[in-house]
C-alpha cells in the first residue's frame, strides 16, 4: 500500500508564490472543487492572507490518478514561510521524503530559499526544483533555470517553469512528485513511532496532533503514550486532511494524518515529538526533538489597568495554539502589572501582537524588545535574565554573555558596500562570501541578535532598494562588555526603559534617550530632571522646565523686596512640590527606546 504513496512539502521564500502553488494542486487532484475555493486555501489566518506568510503549518491529502494509470495518495504538508519558525519547518520536512523548492522567476535564488533547501538536503528529501511566476512579465526564467541547476547541479533544461497563478504546465509538478519522490519506507509490524510535526487546539477535541506515522499503525481505539512530555491518553478520534479534518478507522506506517488528544494544553503535545503506543511502547524516540527556545522578549501591559484579567486569558487562549509563545507575570513602577513574554523573533512576537488586537480586541502598550543575556556572578554561579531590570548589582556581575546569531545575506553585488557597512556599524563581523549566481553575492556575518530584532530587517531593505534577503540562526552566547543603561526620571529609575548596552554605545544611546524623553514629557508644575545613568555614574542629563504662574502681575511697581518675597515664597512651594510630585510618563516614551535607531 506505501508504495502508492508520496509525502512531500513546497519549500521557498516568503512571497515566491509556495501558497498559490499548494491552491492550483487541490483543484488539479479535485481535492477541493473551483468553486469552493478561496485565494490560499492551506492559511486559514486573516493574518497569513493579509502579510503572504504562512505562519501555521498545515496538512493535505489529495488523490491523484497519474499518466501510468495507478492511483496516488499525495500528502502535501505546507511548512511556515518566515525564518523565525525554522524549528517547525525542519519537523514538517522530517515528516517528508521530497520537498518542491519554488522559486520566483523575477527574484531568483534568496536567502531563506537556500536556508530552507539546506534543511531539506539535511533532512535527505528529493528536491523537485520549480520556477514559478513565468507569466509576468519581468520574468527571467532562463537565467534562473541556469542559477538553480548549478546550485543544485541538475540540467537548467530538466527544471520545471509554471504559472501558479494561470496554472500553466503545473500538471507537470504532479508527474514529477509521483515519479521521483521515493514511497516511504516504515515496518508497520514494529511498535508505532509517529512524528508530531504541528498541532493546534480545537475547544471540542482538544489539541490535535498532526502525524506523520513512521513505523507501526494507530487506531482509534489504542492508548497513545507522548515520549517526551510522558503523558497516556485515550485518543478521541484518528484522522486524515481532505482538507477539511475526516476520521478514519487508523493510519498506518507512511501516511500522514491526525490525533484528536484531547488534551488541553498544546505543551502536551509538542512539536516534534514522538507519539507511541501505551501497551506496545518503542524503545526510542524520533531523533531531533527540542523544546522551541524564545530568543526576543517583551513586556505587554494593559493600556487601562482593568484590562489585566482581559489580556491574561487572551494570552493563555493564544498559548494553546502556539506552544512557542510563553509568559509570566510582572509589574514595572511605570506600567503597573502586565506580562513578561517571550518569542521566537520579532515577526513571532509582531504576529501575537496583531492577534490580540484582532481577535481579543485588547488595547496593549509593548515595551521594547530585548533579548536574553547570561549573566556569570562571582561566586560562579550562571544565570539566564529577560529583561534588564533584573540584572543583579554591578558589584556581584563578573561577566555578562549575550546571543550572538550567524546571519546569510543574499543580495545583487552592486549594494556590497552600503551592506559592509550597516553591518559593521552594529558590531557584526565578517565571515565569508559566496557568489550562488553571477550578478549576486551571499554574505556570511556574526552579530549580536540585540543588534537585528529591532530595525535591522528594514534598513537593510531600505540600502538595498529591497533586493536583499536575510536568513539568521542562532550561534552562541559570547561574553562583552556590557552594561546597564538606566533612565531617572525625578531621581526614580524608570525600569521600563531600561537597556542593556554595549559600554561604548552607551553614551551615545544615553543621550539620545534623554533628548527624546525631554520632547515627551509633559512640563510639570515644578522641574523634572531626567538622567540617563550607565556603570554607576550618571553619563547625561537634561532638565523639563516647570510651568510657572505669573506671581509678579499684580505688582505695579512698588518695592524690589516686595517682588524677591513672592518669588522666594514661589521656589519653596516648588521646592516642596518636587518631593512630592509624581511625574506620569505617557507610552510615547516607551515607544522612543524602539525608534532610536532610525534616525
Amino acid at each position: 500500500m506505501s508504495d502508492h504513496i508520496r509525502n512531500f512539502c513546497i519549500i521557498a521564500h516568503v512571497d515566491h508564490g509556495k501558497s498559490t502553488l499548494a491552491d492550483r494542486l487541490l483543484h488539479l487532484t479535485g481535492t477541493v472543487p473551483e468553486r469552493d475555493t478561496t485565494e490560499q486555501i492551506l492559511d486559514a489566518m486573516d493574518l497569513e492572507r493579509e502579510k503572504g506568510v504562512t505562519i501555521k503549518a498545515s496538512a493535505v491529502r489529495m488523490r491523484y490518478k497519474a499518466q501510468d494509470g495507478q492511483e496516488y495518495e499525495l500528502n502535501l504538508i505546507d511548512t511556515p514561510g518566515h525564518v523565525d519558525f525554522g524549528y517547525e519547518v525542519s519537523r514538517a520536512l522530517n515528516a517528508c521524503e521530497g520537498a518542491v523548492l519554488v522559486v520566483d522567476a523575477t527574484q531568483g535564488i534568496e536567502a531563506q530559499t537556500l536556508a530552507n533547501l539546506y534543511s531539506a538536503l539535511d533532512a535527505d528529501l528529493e528536491i523537485i526544483p520549480v520556477i514559478n511566476k513565468i507569466d509576468l512579465a519581468s520574468a527571467r526564467p532562463d537565467e534562473v533555470a541556469e542559477d538553480i541547476g548549478s546550485l543544485l547541479g541538475v540540467p537548467p533544461e530538466e527544471i520545471l517553469q509554471v504559472s501558479a497563478k494561470d496554472g500553466k504546465n503545473v500538471a507537470a509538478v504532479l508527474e514529477a512528485i509521483v515519479a521521483r519522490v521515493p514511497p516511504p519506507r516504515g515496518d508497520a509490524t514494529l511498535p508505532l513511532r509517529a512524528l508530531v510535526f504541528d498541532s493546534h487546539y480545537d475547544s471540542y477535541k482538544g489539541v490535535i496532533a498532526y502525524v506523520r506515522v513512521v513505523e507501526g499503525r494507530v487506531s482509534a481505539n489504542d492508548s497513545i503514550h507522548m515520549m517526551s512530555t510522558g503523558v497516556d491518553v485515550k485518543p478521541i478520534e484518528v484522522g486524515i486532511f481532505a482538507p477539511t479534518l475526516k476520521s478514519v478507522a487508523g493510519l498506518g506506517a507512511g501516511e500522514v494524518g491526525y490525533i484528536a488528544t484531547g488534551l488541553k494544553t498544546v505543551h502536551e503535545a509538542r512539536v516534534g515529538d514522538t507519539v507511541t503506543s501505551t501497551a506496545r511502547p518503542a524503545t526510542q524516540p524520533l531523533p531531533g526533538y527540542l523544546t522551541p527556545k524564545p530568543m526576543v522578549f517583551a513586556g505587554i501591559y494593559p493600556a487601562e489597568a482593568d484590562d489585566y484579567q482581559d489580556l491574561r486569558e487572551a494570552l493563555e487562549k493564544l498559548q494553546l495554539n502556539d506552544a512557542s509563545l510563553v509568559f509570566q507575570p510582572e509589574t514595572s513602577q511605570a506600567l503597573g502589572f502586565g506580562f513578561r513574554a517571550g518569542f521566537l523573533g520579532l515577526f513571532h512576537m509582531e504576529i501575537i501582537q496583531e492577534r490580540l488586537e484582532r481577535e481579543y480586541d485588547l488595547d496593549m502598550v509593548f515595551t521594547a524588545p530585548t533579548v536574553a543575556y547570561e549573566v556569570v556572578l562571582h561566586d560562579g554561579t550562571t544565570t539566564v535574565i529577560s529583561s534588564p531590570a533584573d540584572l543583579p548589582d554591578e558589584g556581584l556581575v563578573a561577566e555578562i554573555r549575550e546571543p550572538w546569531m550567524t546571519i546569510e545575506i543574499i543580495t545583487p553585488t552592486d549594494y556590497y558596500g552600503p551592506i559592509m557597512e550597516l553591518v559593521t556599524k552594529r558590531r557584526g563581523t565578517f565571515k565569508q562570501q559566496e557568489y550562488p549566481a553571477p550578478h549576486r553575492v551571499q554574505l556570511d556575518y556574526e552579530i549580536p541578535l540585540s543588534e537585528i530584532i529591532v530595525d535591522f530587517f528594514d534598513e537593510l531593505k531600505s540600502r538595498t532598494r529591497g533586493y536583499a534577503s536575510l536568513d539568521y540562526q542562532f550561534a552562541e552566547y559570547r561574553t562583552d562588555e556590557l552594561q546597564k543603561l538606566e533612565i531617572l526620571v525625578n531621581g526614580e529609575p524608570v525600569d521600563a526603559l531600561a537597556t542593556i548596552v554595549h559600554t561604548k554605545n552607551a553614551y551615545h544611546k544615553g543621550q539620545r534617550m534623554i533628548t527624546k524623553l525631554k520632547e515627551l514629557i509633559p512640563r510639570q508644575l515644578f522641574e523634572v530632571a531626567i538622567q540617563a545613568s550607565s556603570g554607576g555614574r550618571v553619563i547625561s542629563r537634561a532638565n523639563v522646565k516647570a510651568l510657572r504662574k505669573d506671581v509678579l502681575a499684580k505688582c505695579y511697581g512698588g518695592d524690589i523686596t516686595r517682588k524677591r518675597k513672592l518669588l522666594e515664597k514661589q521656589k519653596k512651594g516648588k521646592k516642596r512640590m518636587k518631593m512630592i510630585g509624581n511625574v506620569e510618563i505617557p507610552q510615547e516614551a516607551f515607544l522612543a527606546v524602539l525608534r532610536l535607531d532610525e534616525e
